[in-house]
């Protein structure tokens, strides 16, 4: 209901049969590991932040929204999704954690927004379907391993502004 305003750690982890699940605009505060390995999980409704592990293992999720409000994506938030198949990162993020996309393997796309500065280590790695990605000028750092093991990637395209790569 619109009266909750934060979750807390695992709330939801292990919930073998929870499907779908709509967040209210009023939540603002969500907790590590929420969904940690629900297989069936589908579709989310608005996310306006996104911890550490968050959709950890979600194997069927397949699209979600992220709002504007939404400033960092944490480690392994979406590791392990292999039904993901895009995802846009809003402006309104700069930081993307180590692991976040790791075994997405049904990503295809990913748009990274300009507001980006780094990309954590092994961010994509495993995303065995992704073809090609633009990192934008505003990233000056990409960890280690991003793109290990992603065995479709034909074309990368890496600004001057990236002072180190892992």
């Amino acid at each position: 209901p619109s009266s909750v305003i934060s979750i807390g750690n695992c709330a939801f982890s292990g919930c073998s049969s929870l499907t779908q699940i709509s967040f209210p605009s009023s939540i603002t505060q969500v907790g590590e590991n929420v969904f940690d390995g629900i297989k069936t999980l589908h579709l989310i409704g608005t996310i306006n932040n996104i911890p550490n592990k968050m959709f950890y293992g979600c194997s069927s999720l397949t699209q979600i929204t992220i709002s504007s409000s939404v400033t960092s994506f944490g480690d392994y938030a979406f590791s392990g999704c292999s039904s993901l198949t895009q995802i846009t990162i809003p402006s309104s993020v700069t930081s993307i954690g180590s692991y976040a996309f790791r075994q997405c393997s049904s990503l295809t796309q990913i748009t990274i927004s300009s507001s980006v500065t780094s990309i954590g280590d092994s961010v994509f790695s495993y995303c065995s379907s992704l073809t090609q990605i633009t990192i934008p000028p505003s990233v000056t750092s990409i960890g280690n391993y991003a793109f290990s093991y992603c065995k479709s990637l034909t074309q990368i395209t890496i600004p001057s502004s990236v002072t180190s790569i892992g």
